[in-house]
C-alpha cells in the first residue's frame, strides 16, 4: 500500500491536474449548481404543498434525484477522464520514456487510473455537505448514504479501469473514448432495453414471473441497482419473481469487481511490448 501511494506517476499527475484553475472553477460551479438545485427544490416543494414545511417523503425524493444526478456524473464523465490516459502518452511520444523509469507496469496503470478519477472523487466527496441537507428533514439514514457512496466508488473504479484498458489497447485516444463510451452505453441503456424486453416476453409467454435473464440484465445495470439500494423492496420483488435468492447488489458487486480486476490485469500485461515474439 505504501508503494502504491508513494507512486511518482500518481503524485505527478495529481499535481498537474489540481494546479489548474479549471479544476477548482469546475468544482465551484458544480457545488453552486447543486446547492441552487437543492435549496430551490426545498423552497418550491414547500411552497406548492401549502403546508409550509418539507416532509420526509419529499426529502427522500430529493435524495433520490441527487443520487441519480451523481450516478449520471460518474457514467458520463469517467470515460472522458480515463480514455486518454495511456493513448495520449503514446500520441505525444512520451510513453517510451515513461516505460524506461523504475516504475512497474502496475504502478503506472494504477497511478494513471487513480489520478484520472481523483477529480471526480473530489466532486463526490465535496457534495457530501449538500447530501447532508436531507438529514434535517428525515427520510434517509446515514447508513444508506454510506452504501450509496460505496456503490459509486465501485462503479467509478470499474468504468475508469475500462477506460484505461481501452487506452492501453488502442493507439488513438478518440478510438479509446468511443470504445469506453460504447461499453458504458451498453451497461446502462442496452441492458435496460434487454431488461424491459425480457420482462415483456415473460409477461406474454408465462403470464407472470420473470426469467433469469431479467435478473442478469437488472443486476449489471447501475441505474436499476441504485434503485434497489434506494428502495430495498424493489430488489426483493425482483428476487421473488425470478426465483433467484441472491440480491441484485451482490451480483453487481461481483460482476464489477471482475470487470475492474480483468481490465487492470489486461492493461498491465499489454502496457509493455512483449519482446519474446520478436526473437
Amino acid at each position: 500500500m505504501k508503494e502504491l501511494l508513494a507512486n511518482p506517476v500518481l503524485v505527478k499527475e495529481i499535481k498537474l491536474r489540481f494546479r489548474s484553475v479549471k479544476s477548482f472553477t469546475g468544482l465551484f460551479f458544480y457545488l453552486l449548481i447543486m446547492g441552487v438545485f437543492v435549496f430551490g427544490f426545498i423552497n418550491l416543494t414547500s411552497s406548492l404543498s401549502g403546508a409550509g414545511f418539507f416532509s420526509p417523503d419529499e426529502s427522500f425524493l430529493l435524495f433520490t434525484m441527487l443520487s441519480y444526478i451523481q450516478l449520471g456524473l460518474i457514467l458520463f464523465i469517467t470515460p472522458g477522464l480515463t480514455a486518454g490516459t495511456i493513448s495520449s502518452e503514446r500520441e505525444k511520444q512520451t510513453l517510451n520514456i515513461l516505460l524506461t523509469t523504475a516504475q512497474s507496469s502496475f504502478q503506472i496503470i494504477f497511478g494513471k487510473l487513480l489520478s484520472s478519477i481523483s477529480f471526480l472523487l473530489l466532486l463526490l466527496v465535496s457534495g457530501l455537505p449538500i447530501y447532508s441537507m436531507v438529514f434535517l428533514y428525515g427520510g434517509v439514514s446515514p447508513g444508506q448514504i454510506a452504501v450509496i457512496f460505496l456503490f459509486y466508488l465501485l462503479t467509478l473504479l470499474a468504468i475508469g479501469s475500462l477506460g484505461v484498458m481501452y487506452s492501453t489497447l488502442t493507439r488513438r485516444t478518440i478510438v479509446s473514448m468511443i470504445s469506453t463510451y460504447g461499453t458504458m452505453i451498453f451497461l446502462t441503456a442496452v441492458t435496460g432495453f434487454f431488461l424491459v424486453l425480457s420482462i415483456s416476453i415473460s409477461a406474454v409467454s408465462m403470464g407472470m414471473g420473470l426469467s433469469p435473464f431479467s435478473y442478469f440484465w437488472a443486476s449489471i445495470n447501475p441505474a436499476v441497482v441504485l434503485l434497489t439500494l434506494l428502495e430495498p423492496g424493489f430488489s426483493g420483488e425482483i428476487v421473488r419473481m425470478t426465483g433467484i435468492s441472491v440480491p441484485l447488489w451482490v451480483t453487481y458487486t461481483i460482476f464489477y469487481l471482475l470487470v475492474f480486476a480483468g481490465s487492470m490485469w489486461l492493461s498491465v500485461s499489454k502496457l509493455r511490448v512483449n519482446m519474446n515474439k520478436y526473437k
